[in-house]
């Protein structure tokens, strides 16, 4: 078994490629087409497309150009933390993208159940088939099992990597098997530092972008692990973990020693 294989987010009825890819990395619009190309189709795109997204909507909308929007799995985020605001927004990127609707609208950032009237909102989007999933972003663990319980949301992005690994238990248990909700995971790097040579035990090499994705991806509870590329080269690196698979015991215990020491120092 390797990463090359494709999965269904959650209860949903999107099949994905094991790799997300984030658009605010600024990489060029022909190392998103490469990804699409290996088979990574979920794609997140900011309420902004000016600066680092806009290579990524040229991307798409040169892959929808090849009648691949079945294939496209775009995922709109919105930060405005505001119904009326991520209306406007939302219709606004689906205008410039030429298309009909996003397949998830993300609801951004949320450190606590987001007021009523902005889940009514989105809630109405999808309704009127402007999105056809609702899902939010958040760092709060204990947040996502109360959030699920209300049967709101389709899918989640959580924080998880080898140094942030409590989503293991403070996620993953509580979710249940009928029903389950989708569950992508980003910050794989820890924000580069894993990939760090200062930041490692002594005598450590650093883990590579491919071990942080690998460790990720070797969790079954997780259905996509977000990447970022600065560069077509770096996308080029990242996918290298479509061809690789789980880590092996020796593999995650070093990882997971290695996680440790960077969340304690």
């Amino acid at each position: 078994m390797t990463f090359s294989e494709k999965t269904t987010i959650g209860s949903t009825n999107l099949k994905v490629g094991r790799l997300g890819i984030a658009s605010s990395y600024r990489a060029p619009a022909e190392a998103y087409e490469e990804a699409f190309e290996k088979g990574c189709n979920y794609f997140t795109l900011g309420s902004f497309i000016r600066g680092s997204s806009s290579e990524m909507k040229k991307a798409i909308i040169n892959i929808l150009k090849k009648n691949a929007r079945e294939s496209l799995v775009i995922s709109m985020i919105s930060y405005a933390h505001n119904a009326w605001l991520t209306e406007y927004y939302l219709k606004k990127r689906l205008k410039e993208l030429y298309i009909d609707y996003a397949d998830v609208l993300l609801l951004g950032h949320f450190s606590k159940r987001p007021r009523q009237s902005v889940i009514n909102g989105a809630l109405k989007l999808k309704k009127q088939g402007l999105a056809r999933y609702i899902g939010i972003s958040s760092h709060s663990r204990k947040l996502i099992p109360e959030l699920h319980k209300a049967g709101i949301f389709d899918l989640y992005h959580i924080r998880y990597n080898a140094a942030n690994s409590r989503a293991e238990t403070d996620i993953f248990p509580h979710l249940p098997e009928n029903n389950k909700p989708g569950i992508i995971s980003f910050t794989a790097t820890r924000w580069g530092q894993l990939l760090k040579e200062k930041k490692m035990p002594d005598n450590q090499p650093p883990l590579s972008a491919v071990d942080c994705y690998r460790f990720v991806l070797s969790n079954p509870s997780v259905d996509i692990c977000m990447s970022g590329a600065r560069s077509l080269e770096q996308m080029k690196n990242n996918l290298a973990t479509l061809n690789s698979g789980p880590l092996s015991d020796e593999e995650m215990s070093r990882i997971r020693k290695i996680g440790d020491y960077v969340y304690n120092k």
